[in-house]
């Protein structure tokens, strides 16, 4: 899985494809948006769908950084995403 770092307002993120393609051959995919770790993790994701390369790590890899910040701008928490198990935030 391909991973990415970008900043966000101040803070360090890695970013990278959630898995899950929807049913209509490929269209669109999970981008997942983690800082921290362990109980300190924190996660966001959105949709994306890609306008060239169908595949999610190469879709990933064209984006530039201000899409990427962009798209974390429209992503939710990870309460709200199968792809996250509809994690509960850490305590």
């Amino acid at each position: 899985m391909a991973r990415r770092s970008i900043e966000v307002r101040g803070e360090n993120w890695w970013v990278y494809p959630g898995g899950g393609m929807t049913s209509h051959d490929r269209d669109e995919f999970a981008i997942v948006f983690e800082k921290g770790s362990g109980s300190n993790r924190v996660r966001r994701v959105t949709r994306y769908r890609p306008t060239g390369d169908p595949r999610c790590d190469i879709a990933l890899a064209q984006l530039s950084d201000a899409e990427l910040c962009a798209l974390f701008d429209e992503s939710q928490t990870a309460l709200t995403s199968p792809q996250t198990n509809y994690e509960l935030p850490s305590k």
